[in-house]
């Protein structure tokens, strides 16, 4: 390489000696030493290999009174010149019951078959080494699953259908149906070496900030209400929406939204008066029959009811809360401290990879304590790793104080691997306090955050909108000035029922019903009696079961009774393979045919297709949810293989090159008509787009702004450029949004090495896929400059 000055000689220097002992370190790390972690997506210099297989997601919403009935299309296609197994990890509500699942290649369709996780492990294994197309979907999470797809030929086109049902529980009258569309990126500091098979997705390939889903995406949602709507809104996406009659409408996702897979997606409504579906559902089954009641609770008590409070604030200050979710974060706790009562008392725990206490004790939330709260919020930038645990076990552990009610509040992304631990550690500590948990972002993990506040006996909530935070943080105040039931009971006269689901109601705080699942034998006929305490009074609500009609359509309850049982027996505690409680999932996944996290489904064609087998294995990237920071991907060596592209400029190995970090350690600057620059002043140079032009259907904001996204790569590329110059290119993309060719305009580089390195990262750039088949033609004009010489 080439260093011209004295200054860049050292700075030169200083980055090769850098990246040597990198790679020395990488190329001697065994599993023992390397974390869990996701990682940048490289391309495989192998032109033959598609290392984009999924093309499109599908996805079919009807929904019937409060029960949703999902259907997920997933098409995988092979461009390439080799057989392909692929590997794509995507989520799913958390309520999810999973139901069916089959595989279409062709005029043939498999319908899958549910098996014990291993089994149908085994089973998949065979049948790819048999050269059969196979497809496997296994749970990770309850909301994270795994899909896989082998022996896929050139040019196949195969679809994998899954099915799934959920209930719509309303807070404060308002219905709501989310689609998740990306799982975002899990820190874990678990060691590779000790992680099992549930555990392995973590390590998954992300595309670099500001590059759109490699596939399309596409949703329509049917609603049936049941009873007249008073009005629907999408908040995620931009839709259009059409009423038939007063109690059924139509949600369609707008043409410009089919890149819009990198956050949830989110339809609420609103029924006629604010009412709340409430009732009594029944099901007549072959062998069992299935019920489940939801019952309005009653209106909230007045203020002067309700005691002084201590409230702890638990806050995720990590990387992965870098920019919009941080800010987020920080207009929701200005919000919620700042709406304090003067007889409250209050903490703050700031958490990353260590924490820190505002105070050993709770304070008077005096304006004076109130200020320097939130002085000391506002200095938070987002940083280092998320160690949920250790940062919960000192919350719970501070003393709290004497003849008040205590409430834990924590803001986070959920972009942990530790799910189960932190349920079972909030269920064992908390005592008489209730937790409400807050998750920021446009693609959160609702497991967690759903999972914490049950745990906790609270309420969940989900900002993913900056305009949306004042907005829940009044619905949060609202709540816990004014709780609605407490001490519930339910009881059953003349219904003979079993197998009841919740054993014990928890705490109402919201405007939500209460909702109880179960099975029963003999004649529906008697009453199911809700019983409680609001504010001084006792509250009795009453179902007369003989009023109520039994419905076919209502045979999703069985799944979502099976569901709701399964998730008791498994959210709160890490299950060893012979605890009593793993062998009873298993049974109801296999007796309801349910996916869970040791039953799985696996579709198998009888047809072998590929004799011998020998497919290459290519991991579907995702795209990073939006909002999110590059800083959210980069707990462990992996993450420096995004910056891998730019090493060859040294001669190195793309599959050798860990320049840990590089990427995300210089933030970007975006000025207000969406150009990007960097500050690599430690490589003598910076980068900037001075001009974009566009032919064909391409939009040229995006496009700009996913060429922004990777703008200090490129910066790495030209680093032994030794004058100030324009760079211009010309890129053809397809209708794909693949980018075909690259062009140089000019020969700007005394070698072919820097110039080589922009075209190789400009080529793996991934642009919107369009309807227009047509080659669409970008001219970028990049400008660089000397910060050495102009320094």
């Amino acid at each position: 390489m080439k260093c011209c000055t004295v200054t860049r000689v050292v700075v030169c220097m200083a980055m090769w000696l850098s990246m040597a002992a990198t790679i020395q370190a990488y190329q001697g790390e065994s599993d023992n030493d390397r974390t869990l972690s996701p990682y940048f997506l490289v391309i495989s210099d192998d032109a033959d290999t598609d290392q984009l297989p999924l093309k499109s997601t599908l996805v079919d919403v009807d929904i019937s009174g409060v029960i949703a009935d999902v259907h997920i299309r997933q098409v995988y296609e092979n461009r390439g010149e080799k057989p392909l197994e692929a590997i794509y990890v995507f989520p799913a509500s958390i309520r999810a019951a999973v139901y069916g699942m089959k595989m279409t290649i062709g005029e043939r369709t498999i319908v899958a078959d549910i098996r014990t996780r291993e089994a149908a492990r085994q089973e998949y294994e065979q049948a790819k080494q048999e050269g059969r197309s196979v497809s496997l979907l296994e749970q990770h999470r309850p909301n994270v699953f795994q899909m896989n797809v082998a022996n896929i030929l050139p040019s196949d086109v195969i679809e994998v259908e899954v099915l799934y049902t959920e209930l719509l529980i309303p807070l404060d009258s308002v219905y709501e149906f989310v689609y998740p569309t990306v799982v975002g990126p899990r820190y874990s500091n678990q060691s590779a070496a000790q992680a099992g098979p549930e555990d392995r997705w973590v390590e998954n390939p992300y595309l670099n900030e500001g590059e759109p889903a490699p596939y399309t995406f596409d949703i329509r949602v049917n609603l049936s209400a049941g009873m007249p709507i008073q009005d629907i809104v999408c908040t995620s996406h931009t839709t259009t929406i059409n009423y038939e009659g007063k109690s059924f409408a139509t949600v369609e996702l707008d043409e410009s939204e089919n890149a819009g897979g990198n956050r949830d997606f989110i339809c609420k409504y609103r029924l006629s008066g604010s009412s709340i579906q409430t009732g009594l559902l029944l099901y007549e089954g072959v062998e069992e029959n299935f019920f489940l009641t939801m019952m309005q609770p009653p209106q909230k008590v007045r203020a002067d009811q309700i005691p002084p409070r201590e409230y702890i604030f638990i806050v995720d200050v990590s990387g992965s809360m870098h920019g919009f979710p941080l800010d987020v974060t920080k207009a929701l706790l200005k919000d919620l401290i700042g709406g304090l009562r003067v007889s409250d008392t209050f903490n703050v725990l700031l958490f990353s990879g260590g924490s820190s206490v505002l105070a050993e004790q709770s304070l008077p939330a005096t304006k004076q304590n109130i200020t320097h709260a939130l002085e000391v919020i506002d200095r938070q930038r987002g940083g280092g790793g998320t160690e949920l645990l250790p940062a919960l076990k000192r919350a719970l552990g501070l003393p709290s104080a004497e003849g008040r009610s205590r409430t834990v509040i924590i803001a986070t992304d959920g972009y942990v691997s530790v799910e189960k631990e932190s349920f079972d550690l909030i269920r064992n500590n908390l005592g008489e306090a209730n937790m409400f948990a807050f998750g920021i972002g446009s693609s959160v993990n609702r497991y967690i955050i759903e999972g914490m506040a049950r745990a906790g006996m609270g309420e969940p909530f989900v900002v993913t909108k900056p305009e949306e935070a004042p907005g829940i943080a009044a619905t949060f105040r609202k709540l816990l000035a004014n709780p609605v039931l407490t001490d519930i009971t339910v009881s059953f006269d003349g219904f003979d029922t079993y197998d009841v689901e919740p054993l014990s109601v928890p705490d109402v705080f919201a405007d939500r019903p209460v909702i109880v699942f179960g099975k029963w034998r003999g004649v529906p006929q008697g009453i199911i009696r809700v019983q409680g305490i609001t504010g001084h009074e006792v509250f009795t609500k009453e179902i007369d079961v003989s009023a109520s009609a039994m419905l076919e359509e209502n045979s999703a309850l069985m799944y979502l009774w099976a569901r709701h049982r399964i998730a008791m027996l498994s959210d709160y505690t890490r299950l060893g393979p012979d605890d009593e409680r793993t062998s009873e999932i298993i049974s109801l996944g296999l007796m309801y045919h349910l996916l869970t996290e040791y039953t799985s489904f696996v579709a198998i064609d009888s047809q072998v297709r590929l004799p011998g087998g020998g497919s290459v294995t290519v991991k579907q990237p995702l795209p990073l949810p939006q909002g999110v920071s590059p800083y959210a991907v980069g707990g462990g060596m992996r993450s420096a293989k995004m910056c891998a592209p730019a090493m060859q400029l040294y001669s190195v190995a793309a599959d050798e090159v860990l320049c840990k970090e590089a990427r995300i350690e210089h933030e970007r600057k975006k000025d207000k008509d969406g150009s990007a620059s960097s500050d690599n002043t430690a490589l003598g140079i910076h980068m900037e787009i001075k001009e974009v032009n566009v032919t064909g259907s391409l939009d040229k904001d995006t496009v700009r702004r996913i060429i922004a996204g990777n703008i200090t790569l490129m910066e790495q590329c030209a680093a032994d450029m030794q004058d100030s110059a324009e760079l211009s290119f010309t890129m053809v993309v397809d209708a794909g949004g693949r980018v075909k060719e690259v062009k140089a305009d000019k020969e700007y580089f005394m070698d072919k090495q820097p110039g080589d390195c922009i075209i190789k990262l400009l080529k793996q750039i991934r642009f919107p896929s369009s309807k227009d088949t047509r080659d669409k033609e970008i001219r970028l004009v990049l400008v660089v400059k000397d910060n050495v010489k102009q320094g």
